[in-house]
């Protein structure tokens, strides 16, 4: 389990830090609107999560997505790998990481949506994105939300 090999890795490194990589999907329903997640840390977000260990990055993304809302992905595009400096964190108690965070996209699931209490308190597609949209995610969506829109809007106009 990731918490668990983090939680490990804590106790031998400290709040050195450490590089993690974790994937994020961008979810679009028929109606052209984007799935986030309320997250329990605050502000709305992007299903995903961290690797495990000995799993692909794609096997990552569709995991959490599960997890996150209940959905089966079907389907996956990567739209592009988001690393270096400005995704440096440092959280309160002082852990440090530097993520590596694959962004996917779909249209493409199955199954009844639903929120994992564990990690969030609502689950719910946007026409538009709301003003409480994490700084983070605004990275991963913002580069490719329009033209995905299009791209759909294109899709089923053919």
């Amino acid at each position: 389990m990731t918490l668990d090999y983090v939680k490990a890795l804590r106790k031998k490194v400290g709040n050195d830090p450490l590089l993690l990589p974790g994937a994020v999907v961008l979810i679009f329903n028929d109606q052209g609107e984007l799935l986030l997640e309320h997250r329990k840390d605050g502000g709305w977000g992007l299903p995903g999560g961290l690797m495990e260990l000995g799993e692909t990055i794609e096997g990552t993304a569709t995991r959490e997505v599960f997890e996150e809302t209940g959905l089966v992905i079907t389907s996956l595009q990567l739209l592009g790998i988001f690393s270096g400096e400005d995704y440096h964190f440092t959280f309160q108690n002082g852990d440090e990481i530097y993520s590596v965070t694959a962004v996917y996209w779909t249209n493409q699931y199955s199954g009844k949506l639903k929120h994992n209490s564990n990690e969030s308190v609502d689950v719910k597609f946007f026409k538009t994105l709301p003003p409480e949209l994490k700084d983070e995610y605004k990275d991963y969506i913002l580069p490719y939300y329009s033209s995905i829109i299009e791209k759909q809007r294109t899709s089923t106009h053919e």
